[in-house]
């Protein structure tokens, strides 16, 4: 063991989840290695977009600036500034119907932002190289065994030692397999493309998302995505032919239009599994390792960033030896993954091409308007709704908190996100009183009092049922 070259942490997967994942940990002083199968970044079609939630979890790492840098700007909002077309507000649509009204919503200032993935992907390889963090690419992980003590990994280039694996390698994870984590859930129905091409006539084909009777596409410039519900791909694996995205193009739009060229093409299909654990001793999953589902609702990139937030300081801890914290990984982000299953299945069966599921549609799409409605049905797409059961009875414990202006007792103000930067929990008081080290007191002018953890996470409040004894004592 002594002649094996040793890490606290070992990531497997350099994806947006890994790399976050990564940097949480050199944010709280553990420095990772990360290894990547991939000797180059993969170029292929990803998402175009970061949920509320994954968001604010790059912002409390200061990832703000960068991510205003990134955006897309959306062909409606130019538009719209154009004085030739509305704003397209970034509410998102369930199941193709665009009803979600952000105005509506009870913080309509947290909502996704068009930054695609391989963007987001070149920044945090970038914030992970100023800390320090190891990346290896081409480097295949061919098996491991773990003890009480750690994990033996053997790679491609070599066995290496960690007190923890982490895969991070996406919905068809080695470290899944190899660690022996069950994986139930539904098969596919649905064969699926995303591509990016140029047409002959592209004014044959309407802009926008349309279900027609032999399934749904969508169209914008560039870039189109099909869905038919008539069961899988025969192999999803199969190279991609222009012929056969062509042929699936014509099937549901019913036109004649041809593709001119084809710069990227993906297949796709609505399988939805999740591990029934995230953890086996000292192995653990994020991202797509612990979970997949269909595309429906663009969430699953916010599904993963967040695990990484949960998980990083968490695994941290453990690396210094307090890994009670780990199990409260599962506990929190496992009903999250298993919503978004539900609701991701929930949409590939509305967008269905029938007359039954069109009136289905019809009436989902009133409920939604309703205000309760609608805000139900964003905060389950963008994950603000989503709060943890920490066992309070205060319905603030237990969510991830937004973003404010805080008043500092100097008179100066300062943003939450901003004061989270460097990790460790905050306590946001007027009230003095003694902390764990790795708890920051911001000194406000007035209350409220709040407890935050550092992923974002509530823990306590003045309302609590729980004491702040309590809190400090449980996570910090």
């Amino acid at each position: 063991m002594r002649d094996l070259e040793v890490h606290d942490v070992v990531i497997v997967g350099a994806g947006p989840v890994g790399l976050l994942l990564a940097i949480e940990l050199g944010t709280a002083g553990v420095k990772p290695l990360v290894l990547e199968r991939l000797v180059e970044p993969d170029r292929g079609i990803k998402a175009a977009a970061i949920g509320a939630v994954g968001v604010e979890a790059l912002e409390r790492r200061g990832f703000g600036r960068a991510l205003d840098e990134e955006q897309v700007t959306m062909p409606t909002a130019k538009a719209a500034r154009a004085g030739t077309g509305p704003v397209r507000k970034p509410g998102g649509h369930f199941s193709a119907l665009f009803v979600i009204d952000q105005d509506l919503q009870r913080d309509p200032e947290r909502h996704s932002r068009m930054v695609p993935q391989e963007a987001l992907e070149r920044v945090l390889t970038a914030r992970a190289g100023e800390l320090g963090i190891e990346l290896r690419r081409g480097v295949e992980v061919e098996g491991f065994e773990q003890d009480d003590d750690g994990v033996t990994v053997r790679t491609s280039t070599g066995p290496l030692r960690t007190s923890y694996l982490v895969g991070c390698d996406g919905g068809r994870s080695r470290v899944r397999k190899v660690a022996g984590f069950e994986f139930p859930g539904t098969d596919p129905t649905v064969t699926g493309y995303q591509a990016l091409v140029e047409f002959d006539a592209p004014e044959k084909l309407a802009k926008g998302w349309r279900r027609t009777p032999r399934g749904l596409i969508t169209s914008i410039p560039g870039r189109v995505f099909t869905a038919e519900f008539d069961g899988p791909p025969p192999d999803r694996d199969a190279p991609i032919t222009r012929a056969e995205v062509e042929a699936a193009i014509q099937r549901v739009s019913g036109t004649d239009v041809t593709i001119r060229s084809m710069s990227k093409a993906t297949r796709w299909s609505d399988h939805a599994r999740q591990a029934t654990t995230y953890r086996r001793g000292r192995v653990l999953l994020a991202g797509d390792a612990a979970h997949v589902h269909s595309p429906f609702g663009g969430q699953g990139l916010n599904l993963g960033l967040v695990d990484a937030a949960n998980l990083g300081w968490k695994l941290a801890a453990a690396v210094r030896g307090r890994d009670q914290l780990l199990d409260s990984y599962t506990a929190e982000r496992h009903p999250v993954g298993a919503r978004v299953l539900e609701n991701t299945r929930a949409q590939v069966a509305l967008a269905r091409p029938d007359p039954l599921t069109s009136a289905l549609r019809t009436i989902v799409s009133d409920l939604i308007t309703l205000p309760e409605g609608n805000r139900h049905i964003s905060e389950m797409l963008s994950g603000v709704g989503v709060r943890y059961d920490l066992g309070d009875d205060d319905p603030l414990v237990g969510t991830l908190v937004k973003d404010q202006l805080l008043t500092l007792a100097d008179g100066g103000e300062e943003r939450l996100y901003a004061l989270a930067e460097q990790g460790g929990g905050l306590y946001v008081s007027p009230s003095e009183r003694s902390l764990p080290h790795d708890v920051r007191h911001v000194h406000t002018k007035e209350g409220p009092s709040m407890l935050v953890r550092p992923d974002g996470c509530v823990a306590w409040t003045e309302a609590s049922s729980q004491s702040l004894d309590h809190a400090l004592a449980r996570w910090f």
